[in-house]
C-alpha cells in the first residue's frame, strides 16, 4: 500500500466543490475537497467549508485536524464545541449534529469505514 501525502494543506488546490447536503442557512455553505480512497476502507483528504449552518450526516468514524478557520459543532443532545485552527477532533461513528461555520474552515481528515 502506498503512502498518501498532502503537501501544504493550508493552500493545496481542492478538486470538488458542492453545496452542503442539508443546509440550515442561506446562502448554503459550500464544501470543497480533495481526497484519496484506499482499498482498506480508509479515506483521507483536505476539506474546506464556507460560512453557514448545516447538518452533519457522515456515519463513518472521523479524525480531523483544523488548519484554518473557526466553527462550532453541536452533537445532537450535546453541548457546543468551539473549534479553531490548530484543534483536532475524533468523532465516533454515527456522530450527527449541527456545524456552524463562522469563518471558512479547512481541515485534514481521515474517515474509517
Amino acid at each position: 500500500m502506498s503512502i498518501t501525502h498532502f503537501r501544504n494543506t493550508h493552500s493545496v488546490a481542492l478538486d470538488e466543490s458542492n453545496p452542503v447536503a442539508v443546509p440550515l442557512s442561506e446562502p448554503a455553505a459550500v464544501t470543497s475537497t480533495t481526497s484519496v480512497e484506499r482499498s482498506d476502507g480508509v479515506e483521507t483528504g483536505v476539506w474546506e467549508c464556507t460560512p453557514g449552518r448545516w447538518r452533519r450526516q457522515i456515519v463513518q468514524q472521523e479524525f480531523c485536524h483544523f488548519v484554518a478557520g473557526r466553527c462550532t459543532f453541536t452533537r445532537d443532545g450535546g453541548e457546543p464545541i468551539e473549534i479553531r485552527a490548530g484543534d483536532a477532533l475524533m468523532m465516533p461513528a454515527n456522530t450527527v449534529g449541527i456545524w456552524d461555520i463562522q469563518e471558512t474552515v479547512r481541515k485534514t481528515y481521515v474517515l474509517i469505514f
